[in-house]
């Protein structure tokens, strides 16, 4: 019997959810499921059964941790139908960025386990590999999948393995240039390997219908890719022939689907398809697991697919906080402390009514840098440039060349995949560009691909950079512009979530660069803090009676103040939320050495090694961080010290 056409177009005929389920729901066929081999045992008439089984355990799940939410409502048919073909964990898949992984790990004998994660101790909330053989690929940045995939099939053959590899990559991800980059590279290699564009937006083509479906069934069979290879040999005889056979056949693709580009880059390319219809899913990827050479496979889906608040708002969406039994009414009267990323926020558009010349750049965090009203407020000055966060960094210093004034707002964590832009094309030219530079520091149950863990240390190597820390939310604001009024590169860092609750000026006051601030006065120790870590260090300097000062600037030093502190003290303790390895306390070793003072110097901020997923107070104390932790552990310092010395001051 002939497969009827089947429309690509999102089918919203499916069960709905409205509320999350506080109760365990039933799944009898995916309690059968402990593996993927249980799951490929069953008919494929029951593979949507599994799927809506699995969406409702996916939406229990989740209200009880949280975590990220949306992307794996999308993909919980493709998750399915993906370990129902592929002979999981000897076939690869490598899942890009990883929040759509939750129904990848409910399958692979996690499920028991869901209840743990982004918890300390429990699951992570990305694919990682030494979780599961069935996490090919550790994640928590975009666009690698395809580059990844292509390793594994290089090493598969070089190994002479018949094991199959497949990229799944979102429509966002897949703006990214890595990925183009592995694209090119795998046609040009013709490896056999499989990408699946999942295209939750519809953002890179409008022509999917009956007719273009019906020409992805056809492109996917195997009667198609045989006649189509066997052309090819025949054909490729005679050059005028085959070249005018490949014209045709690119043409009538054209018309029909948005696969010329992927096929121009020399991939079999196929789709758009439904990617919430199992049993065609299935069929698909049966198919093309078996085709030799790149291949893609491009499939339609809904992001919160089944959760009505989550589809008709993917963006709010994304991730979920963990549901609460319902609160007492609480008091209403007290201030809201504002996160830091809303201090950027109306910074920003603050200045930006003040200096016409103020252009904000992000690459695809409007939502958490704090961008929004800015976007809505200066849209012609505004430009989110997807997930490319080197073309954002190289096109702020364009700006700069033509006397704008660019602000790039970034995360620490994604900074790193600019590192080249902010070298060569900001700082050698000593460009006027501002970064704001969010989620610094430890960052909770994100774990330590998305932990700002590294900013200080990579970026105070760098000539002609000012690089400021603040303590407070104020402080965050006047560095702000501080940095913004500064003719050269300059960042300013600050931490996800909310500030300590300091009342933020209106004005737009600047700050002297390279100037501290004394916060107490006290004996034997001085602490110098960088960043946010104050109210902890406060809390151990009034234990031991010591002195603090906030640092403010990490790059320049306030020289004068650490040489008085230094002819006072008998130790010096810098703090930092950053990795001790070059970071604000090597500056001021480097700082000391260069003037020839030795002085007992107890640098703490963050070990040698990542520190796994918890909540950020939990990943604090792990890193000795908390008021607690740098109270004892200076304590043990000075215990250490010779009693003529500890005597000083």
């Amino acid at each position: 019997m002939a497969d009827p056409v089947n429309n690509a177009r999102i089918d919203n005929s499916h069960a709905m959810f409205n509320e999350i389920p506080r109760q365990r729901p039933a799944t009898p066929l995916l309690d059968r499921i402990e593996t993927p081999a249980d799951l490929r045992e069953l008919d494929v008439s029951l593979l949507p059964q599994v799927a809506e089984e699995l969406r409702h355990f996916l939406l229990y799940s989740v209200g009880q941790t949280g975590g990220h939410f949306g992307a794996g409502l999308g993909v919980v048919e493709l998750t399915v139908a993906l370990h129902y073909v592929y002979q999981t964990p000897e076939d690869k898949l490598i899942w890009d960025v990883g929040h759509q992984t939750y129904p990848h790990k409910i399958l692979t004998g996690r499920r028991d386990q869901m209840l743990s994660m982004r918890q300390k101790g429990g699951l992570a909330g990305f694919p990682k590999r030494s979780e599961s053989p069935y996490d090919t690929f550790g994640v928590g940045h975009s666009s690698t999948s395809i580059s990844a995939a292509l390793g594994m099939a290089l090493g598969h053959e070089m190994a002479g393995l018949p094991y199959k590899t497949a990229a799944i990559i979102g429509d966002g991800a897949m703006t990214a240039g890595m990925a183009f980059e592995a694209l090119t590279h795998a046609a040009h290699t013709e490896t056999d390997m499989l990408v699946i564009l999942n295209d939750n937006n519809m953002s890179i083509s409008k022509n999917v219908g009956g007719l273009a479906t019906y020409f992805s069934r056809i492109w996917a069979s195997k009667t198609y890719n045989a006649l189509r290879e066997g052309s090819r040999k025949v054909l490729s005889k005679i050059p005028s022939a085959w070249e005018l056979a490949r014209k045709t056949e690119e043409h009538m693709k054209g018309m029909v689907s948005p696969g010329t580009l992927f096929e121009e880059l020399g991939f079999n390319y196929v789709g758009p398809i439904d990617g919430h219809d199992t049993e065609r899913l299935v069929r698909y990827l049966s198919n093309m697991r078996d085709i030799k050479g790149p291949k893609l496979l491009h499939i339609i889906t809904q992001k919160g697919r089944g959760f009505a608040p989550a589809e008709a708002d993917p963006v709010g969406y994304h991730a979920l906080n963990k549901i609460e039994p319902k609160a007492p009414v609480q008091d209403t009267s007290a201030v809201k402390k504002p996160k830091y990323q809303e201090v950027f926020g109306r910074w920003l558009c603050d200045t930006a009514e003040q200096d016409p010349r103020l252009v904000g750049i992000t690459p695809a965090m409007c939502e958490g840098s704090g961008m929004v009203e800015f976007a809505a407020r200066f849209p012609d000055r505004y430009h989110d440039v997807a997930i490319a966060e080197q073309h954002a960094v190289t096109l702020a210093a364009g700006l700069a060349c033509e006397g704008q004034k660019p602000v790039v707002a970034i995360y620490s964590t994604f900074l790193q995949r600019a590192y080249d832009q902010l070298v060569h094309d900001v700082a050698i030219q000593n460009l006027d560009v501002t970064f704001g530079i969010d989620r610094a520091g430890l960052v909770g149950e994100d774990g330590p691909t998305h932990a700002g863990a590294f900013d200080l240390s990579f970026m105070r190597c760098i000539p002609n950079m000012i690089i400021a820390a603040p303590s407070d939310e104020n402080e965050c604001r006047a560095l702000l512009s501080t940095a913004y009024q500064y003719p050269g590169p300059a960042a300013v860092r600050y931490p996800r979530g909310t500030g300590t609750g300091a009342a933020t000026a209106s004005t737009l006051d600047t700050l002297p660069v390279g100037q501290a601030r004394l916060v107490r006065p006290g004996k034997q120790v001085a602490i110098l803090c960088f960043g946010t870590l104050l109210g902890a260090a406060q809390q151990a300097a009034e234990a031991l009676n010591a002195t603090l000062v906030d640092m403010r600037w990490v790059k320049p030093l306030d020289e004068a103040r650490i040489i008085d502190l230094a002819g006072s003290h008998a130790l010096l303790v810098t703090l930092e939320e950053n990795t001790i390895a070059g970071g604000a306390g090597s500056a001021v070793s480097e700082f000391l050495n260069s003037q020839n003072i030795s002085l007992p110097l107890l640098q703490l901020g963050l070990p040698d090694h990542y520190i796994e997923h918890a909540k950020q107070a939990e990943m604090l104390a792990a890193a000795g961080l908390d008021a607690h932790s740098i109270q004892r552990r200076i304590s043990e310092r000075l215990a250490q010290l010779p009693l003529q010395s500890a005597a000083n001051g």
